[in-house]
């Protein structure tokens, strides 16, 4: 198993911001976008990573780019490090496969979450109040139950801490009618799409949450990172059961091994142990496979 990348150095490019996986370099009109192999859980970063994981975050989001494209943009300029800016080369080994060079754009200061199946922070507001941000629900819901729709539940972007679920209106407020309504439909709709594509491959996608950006004409993109295990509820439909928590590909083997040793989620964050990173890194090639047919890069 491949070491896992933690961190990158290019003291040659200007570091605008390196946040829970990624490190993002100023290239002027542009961003370098380089997914690490970090892990967190609980708002804290792990003190060993997922061997990979960045390489499966980048290709599963620039496999959905393609296939949303005619749904959406999306602001990749370029995802082949050996095309990228003469002034990267010097370090292509490392951004290969797990990087992008994409537009530089205004970001949303909304997380456009979309629920299909009532499960997490969800299920646990509907459990209080028998709706999820605002959205008023069928009474008797259990855990993981199918959702007669899927809903547009979004929240704000916490720079620290945790996101907080928002209404629609409380949207409507921070970017305008306009533009909370189209990343609401454009949100519901790339949804869709992958659903029906993720359950052709034997996956159910029970959430996620993507993020849009707009450029100098107010055009809205997709951007970030799509549709992958750090964002995304993913479940085996074969395993599927309603009234439990389903067993996944994403990072909750993680949050359960932590919850396990009664970790009280305050600095400093335990070591994994090998079989919880290898365990995790299966999930995440796994997942990978499933979706795309075909092997990491």
């Amino acid at each position: 198993m491949t070491q896992p990348l933690m961190r990158t150095e290019f003291t040659d490019l200007p570091l605008l911001s390196r946040g829970k996986v990624r490190d993002v370099y100023d290239l002027g009109d542009a961003l370098l976008i380089v997914s690490t192999d970090r892990i967190s859980a609980f708002d804290h970063i792990l003190p060993n990573g997922i061997p990979d994981k960045g390489k499966v975050l980048n290709q599963i989001s620039l496999f959905w780019f393609d296939r949303t494209r005619e749904i959406v943009r999306h602001h990749v300029r370029e995802r082949d490090a050996a095309r990228f800016p003469e002034r990267l080369r010097p370090h292509t080994a490392s951004l290969r496969g797990r990087s992008v060079v994409v537009e530089r754009l205004d970001m949303l200061p909304v997380e456009c979450v979309v629920r299909g199946y009532l499960s997490g922070s969800g299920y646990k507001e509907y459990l209080k109040t028998g709706a999820v941000c605002g959205i008023k629900l069928p009474a008797g819901l259990r855990d993981s139950d199918r959702l007669p729709e899927p809903i547009f539940t979004p929240s704000t972007k916490a720079t620290t801490g945790h996101d907080e679920n928002i209404s629609f209106d409380k949207v409507v407020d921070l970017v305008g009618k306009p533009t909370a309504e189209a990343v609401r439909d454009l949100s519901l709709a790339v949804y869709d799409h992958a659903c029906r594509h993720a359950e052709s491959r034997g996956i159910i996608i029970a959430d996620t949450k993507f993020e849009f950006g707009v450029d100098e004409t107010g055009k809205l993109h997709l951007i970030d990172e799509v549709l992958m295990p750090d964002s995304s509820r993913f479940w085996p439909a074969d395993t599927y059961r309603v009234g439990t928590s389903p067993p996944s590909f994403d990072k909750q083997f993680v949050r359960d091994y932590l919850e396990s040793v009664k970790w009280d989620k305050n600095p400093p964050a335990p070591q994994l142990p090998d079989a919880i990173v290898q365990g995790t890194a299966q999930r995440y090639r796994e997942i990978f496979r499933r979706l795309t047919d075909r092997d990491l890069e």
